[in-house]
């Protein structure tokens, strides 16, 4: 494992960057694709472990996937069938979206086929999309914890072409990823059994922003599913075809917030090429936090530029990111940083996730002698002066990236296995080398 010592940035940070293609909507492109009527183009698609390991399981199934890593594109070609196989393995890494996706994909197959993912993945709690598959007629063997992979399943549809139910019931609390599984395979399984199909959704998260992206690309590939708000139950009719087409990938969200942190806590510019306010990612409300706590904003021919106040001087927050929680982290590491306190709210599902996030945020930043209130849900970060410290990472992409941005005004940071940011944006620390290196 590698460390990455962080250079104080002895200016603020003036950069254009580019990041990579979002990853939640790459793989949900590439579900989508493989389900169409026809080949899709994908452009600016992400290449990391969690994308590869898509595309592979994939084409393990059957699927014609072809991936050009030089060009940033994948062809897909789509098949009537769910999936050709009619039996298998797949391992889907570390990836949550593989997970879940392919878990409902397969579950409402006509085929038997074993899951097993990576120790952080096995972990990770499966156990409502479990639930809610079962419910339609697939049957699960868990080879190790109930409700946890590695898992056997048989398809819902092995016996006839009847499933037990035509609504699948789904929480979204834990995760939204089961309720977009079960979308995206909505108009699929309305197609193959002839009869309206519906998910009925309960939770908190129901129109949450990852389930606003799942709808979003599926009209993008031509479908819309329809929802009875007062229900909470969206429903696919038959006869809706998913159509092939040349798609292309928005820049990741996610990325690009960890540079216009870096730009916010150091009083400087930042541009991230191809990122606009009409983002179909829910992170973009990360800017508009930024931007309450005493940022600008200006959407450019090239993107949103974000200048931070003069000296970093931050306001503090307090800020409910139940709908874009993956930037709990960014606003964590800044947060020592603001001329008052930072509450952070709405986000006990994040203690579900590649680590405790909650408490690896509460124990890191206490590394650096920074005070933190933690809740079950919540966290409260007091301003200070960090002190140096090697931050562990607990294989979790996020806590590498974000804390690195600490190290912008600290010296004597280092972050520790700082290569786990292959899950998602393996040349993250490359591209963040040049903001303090030009």
């Amino acid at each position: 494992m590698a460390d990455y010592k962080v250079k104080k940035a002895a200016d603020p940070i003036n950069a254009t960057v580019e990041v990579p293609g979002s990853k939640s909507i790459t793989n949900r492109a590439l579900l989508i694709s493989a389900l169409s009527d026809g080949r899709s183009f994908l452009k600016k698609v992400l290449f990391s472990d969690d994308s590869r390991v898509f595309i592979k399981a994939l084409q393990d199934l059957g699927f014609l996937v072809a991936a050009d890593e030089s060009t940033e594109a994948a062809t897909v070609t789509g098949q009537s069938k769910f999936v050709s196989a009619s039996s298998g393995d797949i391992y889907v890494g570390s990836a949550g979206t593989a997970a879940r996706f392919l878990t409902a994909l397969l579950a409402l197959s006509d085929g038997r086929f074993t899951i097993d993912a990576s120790e952080q993945m096995r972990k990770r709690p499966m156990l409502p999309l479990f639930e809610a598959l079962s419910r339609m007629g697939a049957d699960f063997t868990f080879a190790e914890k109930e409700g946890f992979l590695p898992v056997t399943v048989k398809g819902a549809f092995c016996d006839e072409n009847e499933l037990l139910t035509d609504t699948a019931v789904v929480d979204s609390d834990s995760s939204t990823q089961f309720l977009s599984a079960l979308l995206m395979m909505a108009p699929v399984i309305a197609n193959r059994t002839g009869k309206p199909f519906r998910v009925q959704a309960t939770g908190n998260r129901v129109q949450g922003s990852y389930v606003k992206m799942t709808l979003k690309v599926m009209k993008d590939f031509g479908v819309s599913a329809e929802f009875d708000r007062d229900n909470q139950m969206f429903s696919a009719a038959p006869g809706l075809t998913y159509k092939s087409r040349e798609y292309e990938i928005e820049p990741d969200v996610s990325a690009a917030s960890y540079f216009y942190a870096a730009a916010a806590v150091t009083g400087g510019e930042i541009i991230v090429n191809g990122v606009h306010p009409d983002s179909c990612q829910g992170d973009i409300r990360f800017l508009d936090v930024l931007k309450q706590m005493g940022c600008s904003l200006e959407d450019t021919a090239g993107g949103l530029k974000l200048t931070g106040p003069n000296g970093g001087k931050l306001r503090g927050i307090s800020i409910d990111m139940k709908d874009f929680s993956d930037q709990t982290m960014t606003l964590a590491a800044i947060a020592p940083f603001c001329d008052s306190p930072v509450e952070i709210t709405g986000i006990g599902h994040i203690r579900r996730q590649e680590s405790d996030r909650i408490s690896a945020i509460a124990s890191e930043l206490g590394r650096m002698g920074i005070d933190v209130e933690e809740s079950e849900a919540s966290l409260k970060i007091y301003p200070g002066t960090p002190a140096p410290a090697e931050i562990e990472t607990y294989n979790d992409h996020r806590i590498a990236m974000a804390f690195s941005l600490v190290g912008l005004r600290t010296d004597g940071i280092v972050i520790k296995d700082y290569e786990c940011c292959k899950k998602t944006f393996e040349n993250y620390f490359e591209v963040f080398d040049t903001l303090t290196h030009s």
